[in-house]
């Protein structure tokens, strides 16, 4: 029996809006996902109502968030600069620990300079808004680049799509094929001299695959237009002497801009943009995510500094992380499953319909295993995918029982 609400209540006014239904109905569909609600710590092992569940949906991949000299580096931190950002960071200034990060950002990508952000999609947000401004100090010169276009690789992830949401379809925001380097020529070469950014990631998050970069930002440089590098995922795990997509990560030194993000291979949170210092100063002023939000936590930014120096030192320590990815994909072909073809360390395991997606990730939660099951909007209607990023904490024998019950359940719902 369906009630309906007195009138002139805000819950009649919010009736309008179909919350509740639509969250009925996909609670009975299963496609409605609970958050799990964790006992503890959030690690490579975690606790869910009491009982100990192997965790594939952390994205903190090497575990320095866990590493006792980390901790300590931030616990030292707080005691002496607080845990408190205190405001924009042109209302009240930045603390030691963010300059710091941002001077050795631009260092490791070879950029003039970085601004960081509190998250990697406040920063692709800022980009945006402050490539597309208009704004000036009273009567003073300003900047007025509110005709720009945007041109986006189909599968740029949701906050750049979101980021252009003022933007209109086949005005001034444009698309091609995926890593579709002869779409985006044709596409520059009737775009003319406009004034235009053109957006791609480096690994994509759905399915794994890495840009044709030098391919890429060499149409860029033939037709004019800016480039912007969304490296959320690639940053530190690619480049920085390792041999795997060496000529990628070199050519993406010729970006105009790039985003990159400290939740992956660094395992904190946090984003920064880099690119030319005069237009990293004016992002300050005209990206409204850096002026109208708060910043990294100081020991936060601090622990992300220690673990990049570390990195630095030691490509060791992901080139290892990586051998691993490479066996872990060995035995999911092995086992019949149809994975990403690009073998970076984002793995994507085809699972079909949304209604199968469902009932592989209940069944892996009953058996002791949270998997990440990317589904529509994240994927395409009917191409939900297994998205793995493995947690290096996790052992070989933890490994193995996942591709075991893998198989298992391939065999159950046929995918």
């Amino acid at each position: 029996m369906t009630t309906t609400a007195p009138t002139g209540t805000a819950e009649a006014a919010l009736a309008r809006w179909g919350f509740s239904e639509w969250i009925a109905q996909t609670r009975r569909t299963g496609e409605f996902i609970d958050t799990p609600e964790l006992d503890g710590v959030n690690d490579a092992v975690i606790s869910v109502d009491g009982r100990p569940v192997v965790n594939f949906s952390g994205i903190g991949i090497l575990g320095w968030q866990h590493d006792p000299d980390v901790r300590r580096v931030f616990a030292a931190a707080a005691a002496e600069y607080g845990l408190v950002v205190g405001g924009s960071r042109l209302v009240q200034g930045l603390s030691r620990p963010h300059l710091e990060l941002e001077k050795l950002v631009a260092e490791i990508t070879g950029q003039e300079k970085a601004l960081t952000f509190a998250t990697g999609l406040l920063a692709n947000l800022g980009f945006v808004h402050a490539m597309k401004a208009r704004f000036s100090f009273a009567d003073e010169p300003g900047v007025n680049n509110s005709d720009m276009v945007l041109v986006l690789d189909w599968d740029s992830h949701w906050s750049m799509w979101k980021a252009a949401d003022g933007f209109k379809y086949g005005r001034n925001l444009f698309a091609f094929e995926h890593n579709d380097v002869a779409a985006l020529r044709t596409l520059l070469a009737e775009l003319g001299d406009r004034r235009v950014v053109v957006g791609f990631e480096t690994v994509y998050s759905s399915d794994g695959s890495m840009a044709p970069v030098g391919e890429i930002l060499d149409a860029c440089e033939e037709f004019g237009a800016v480039s912007f590098v969304d490296d959320a995922n690639g940053f530190m795990a690619y480049g920085n002497g390792g041999h795997r997509f060496a000529a990628e990560y070199e050519a993406l030194r010729r970006a105009t801009f790039r985003m990159v993000s400290f939740g992956k291979a660094v395992g904190l949170s946090g984003g920064a943009v880099v690119g030319p210092a005069d237009a990293i100063d004016a992002f300050r002023f005209l990206s409204g995510t850096s002026i109208f939000t708060t910043n990294i936590q100081p020991p936060t930014a601090q622990a992300i500094t220690h673990v990049l120096e570390r990195m630095r030192r030691d490509p060791s320590v992901m080139e290892r992380y990586l051998d691993r990815i490479d066996r872990l994909r060995e035995r999911l072909i092995a086992v019949g499953c149809a994975i990403n073809s690009t073998p970076t360390f984002v793995t994507s395991i085809a699972v079909g319909s949304n209604e199968t997606a469902v009932r592989v990730r209940r069944d892996f939660l009953e058996r002791g295993y949270l998997v990440p099951m990317f589904v529509y909007p994240a994927v395409r209607r009917n191409e939900a995918v297994i998205r793995l990023l493995v947690n290096n904490r996790l052992s070989d024998e933890q490994l193995d029982g996942f591709v075991d019950t893998l198989a298992e359940l391939r065999t159950i719902h046929g995918f």
